[in-house]
């Protein structure tokens, strides 16, 4: 590796946060009124987070609006600078990055941002005191110093191609979260930041709202006035924006369709990282027993979900990576085959009874699997997914839920799961499969333990030649052929139906998580009403 600046970098992981529609009209509970010159937009979303600290891991992979990291991703996901002046400099060996600072920066407060700002968020990050989930992301980052007041060096353990698209990650105020508890002061759940956006309010379950930053560095947003209405049930969701209550949202594309023919509404498609998959604990006597998922991971009819679930919109999902990757290994492929799924399970002793269902040593071939209540995409995957299993004898009860009641039980039953992040294969998979990570959290959510992909996760993640690293995904996903641990279903593309109020508005490649990001108003901070002079 030569020592050069990133500017030439390729494409980076987004992972912010997939949110629902935007528009000028009513705020849900406000009171306000539409505001006809473009200048309020509403936004409907499905889940709210559960902090909006990037000491926790809010808006850790960009676009948080309320924070801006040291880089940003443009339209194509391409590295910009945001709160640094440029893309950093690497050292030959790959281990030292260092970022020159924008000047002139303020916190929403007014108070200056410097770079002691950018070296507590990543100590304070990296402390094994701090409830960040996500703090194994930085597993490469050995240090971080300030060199005055506008340029940050980062030091790297070994070398991680991809840290730059790391360093997306929001700044904190150190005058304001550092004279806090990390984990339960005041600034998690009203944050100060550098963004576009300024926090005006939350009420959680309810909404939070908004109001375009003043002194933001990048030019004040004519978009003033941001609501984000959370709205959990995809039905509610579609039926607020029929009534005008909404000017847009994100809908599973059956419900999308039905706006079709409004001409006041444009529909945006967006590809995306984002799968859906059924968990498989290890410790569960039939979902943790290899010739069962082998045979439930060719007994599913995937064409068929993503025909009559996804309307076409999306494509067949074999492990985390979609097959339109560059990272993704031809040949890993499932074909539908119920014969070969019963002949696996015949083989190794799951016997069909009387009513169809195998059993085997007195264990019957049955298991429940949650999906969350309101979410009509996980719940149609997990009908068809419990139909297909039926066919080749096994019993799938599926049972809807909220996260409360689901994550207490995701060490014995089956859940069907989202996930996904564009850009580098690590950003994913190491979380996912990792043993490291079994049981933490909604992290590796089916406790899969598989030494060859511990394995080829660390090869893949400290590799520093391309090549080695190609090798090691490619280990890892022929591992999950032999025993997935989850049954990959499919990759959905996003589909957004939202008012034609304004210019400026594109797609991007988007993640799964929610937050305040991905959609056509990922860059809602330059967003012009429409019929605005030029």
């Amino acid at each position: 590796m030569t020592g050069r600046s990133l500017r030439a970098a390729s494409a980076a992981a987004l992972a912010a946060a997939l949110l629902l529609g935007a528009a000028a009209c009513t705020a849900p509970s406000d009171g306000g009124t539409r505001a006809a010159d473009g200048s309020t937009a509403v936004v409907g979303i499905a889940y709210e987070p559960d902090t909006l600290s990037p000491l926790l891991g809010y808006g850790k992979d960009g676009n948080s609006k309320i924070f801006d990291g040291l880089l940003a991703h443009d339209a194509d996901l391409r590295l910009r600078p945001a709160l640094a002046a440029e893309l950093p400099e690497v050292s030959p060996d790959g281990l030292t990055y260092t970022y020159t600072l924008r000047r002139g920066v303020t916190f929403h407060d007014g108070e200056p941002f410097d770079a002691e700002d950018v070296v507590f968020t990543y100590r304070t990050i990296l402390d094994e005191k701090t409830n960040n989930p996500s703090r194994t992301e930085l597993d490469a980052l050995s240090g971080v110093r300030a060199e005055g007041s506008h340029t940050v060096v980062f030091t790297l353990a070994y070398p991680y191609a991809p840290f730059a698209q790391r360093t997306v990650l929001p700044i904190a105020p150190e005058h304001i979260a550092g004279r806090q508890d990390v984990n339960t002061g005041r600034f998690t759940t009203e944050p100060i930041g550098t963004g576009p956006y300024i926090l005006t309010g939350w009420s959680k379950g309810e909404k939070l709202s908004f109001k375009a930053n003043p002194r933001y560095w990048g030019g004040e947003p004519e978009v003033e006035r941001l609501t984000m209405a959370v709205i959990r049930d995809d039905d509610v969701r579609a039926t607020r924006l029929r009534a005008g209550d909404l000017d847009g949202a994100v809908l599973p594309p059956a419900l999308a369709e039905g706006f079709a023919r409004d001409r006041n509404l444009r529909t945006h498609r967006a590809t995306s990282y984002d799968y859906r998959t059924v968990t498989l604990p290890t410790g569960n006597p039939v979902a943790g027993d290899t010739a069962v998922r082998r045979a439930l991971d060719i007994a599913v009819d995937r064409q068929a979900m993503v025909d009559g679930i996804l309307n076409g919109a999306g494509k067949p999902a074999y492990g985390p990576v979609p097959t339109g990757s560059p990272w993704f290994t031809a040949g890993t492929e499932r074909r539908h085959d119920p014969g070969a799924a019963r002949r696996i399970l015949d083989e190794e002793g799951w016997k069909p009874g009387k009513d169809g269902i195998r059993t085997k040593d007195g264990v019957r071939a049955a298991f429940p699997l949650w999906y969350v209540t309101g979410d009509k995409l996980r719940q149609d995957h997990a009908l068809a997914y419990a139909s297909d299993a039926r066919r080749i004898g096994i019993d799938i009860t599926t049972q809807a839920g909220t996260w409360e009641v689901i994550e207490p039980r995701m060490e014995d039953d089956a859940v069907l799961a989202g996930g996904g992040a564009p850009g580098d294969p690590d950003f994913d998979q190491y979380l996912l499969l990792h043993s490291d990570h079994a049981g933490d959290g909604f992290n590796n959510m089916a406790r899969y333990d598989n030494p060859a992909v511990d394995k080829a996760l660390e090869q893949g993640r400290r590799a520093g030649d391309e090549a080695a690293r190609r090798r090691a995904y490619d280990t890892v996903q022929r591992e999950l052929v032999q025993n997935p641990g989850y049954t990959f279903l499919t990759h959905i593309d996003h589909v957004y139906v939202l008012a034609d109020a304004w210019d400026g508005l594109s797609t991007q490649v988007e993640p799964h998580d929610h937050g305040l990001a991905a959609g056509p108003w990922w860059n809602i901070e330059t967003w012009t009403p429409k019929g605005t002079p030029r």
